[in-house]
C-alpha cells in the first residue's frame, strides 16, 4: 500500500519555507514516499486548517513553517495555537502530523534551523512505515 503525504507550508518567508520544503521532501524521496502533495499557504497560524480540510485525503502530514518574535505577544499566540491546532488533529484523527514549524528569535536563528523540514518528515516516516 502505498503512503500518500500532504505537506503544508506557510510561505511568510519564502527563503526559509523555500529551504524547509526542500529538506522536508528530500527525505520523503529517500524514503520511497514519492507520493506527497505540497499545499503553500499564508501564514502559520492557518495550517492547521487546511489539514483539517484534507485529513481524509492523506495518509500523514507535515506542517511547516516559521514565526519570528516580534514586540508584541502574536508570536506566543501564533505558535501555541498552531502546535495545539496540529497535535489535536493528529490525535483525533490518528495519522502522524510532523511538527516542521520554527519559533525563532531573528531570521539569524531561522536559517539556522532550516533543516526541521526534514526532521518533520522523518518523523512522519518513521510512523507510516511501521
Amino acid at each position: 500500500m502505498k503512503k500518500t503525504v500532504c505537506i503544508v507550508a506557510s510561505n511568510y518567508y519564502p527563503k526559509i519555507s523555500k529551504a524547509l520544503i526542500s529538506g522536508s521532501s528530500k527525505i520523503l524521496k529517500s524514503k520511497g514516499i514519492r507520493n506527497y502533495k505540497v499545499i503553500k499557504i499564508p501564514g502559520v497560524f492557518e495550517i492547521p486548517y487546511v489539514i483539517k480540510k484534507n485529513i481524509n485525503k492523506f495518509d500523514g502530514f507535515i506542517a511547516l513553517g516559521c514565526v519570528i518574535k516580534g514586540k508584541t505577544p502574536h508570536f506566543d499566540f501564533i505558535s501555541s495555537a498552531a502546535t495545539d491546532g496540529i497535535m489535536k488533529l493528529s490525535i483525533e484523527n490518528k495519522k502522524p502530523v510532523g511538527n516542521g514549524i520554527i519559533t525563532c528569535l531573528n531570521m539569524n536563528q531561522a536559517i539556522k534551523r532550516k533543516r526541521k523540514g526534514a526532521e518533520a518528515s522523518k518523523a512522519v516516516k518513521s510512523i507510516l512505515l511501521k
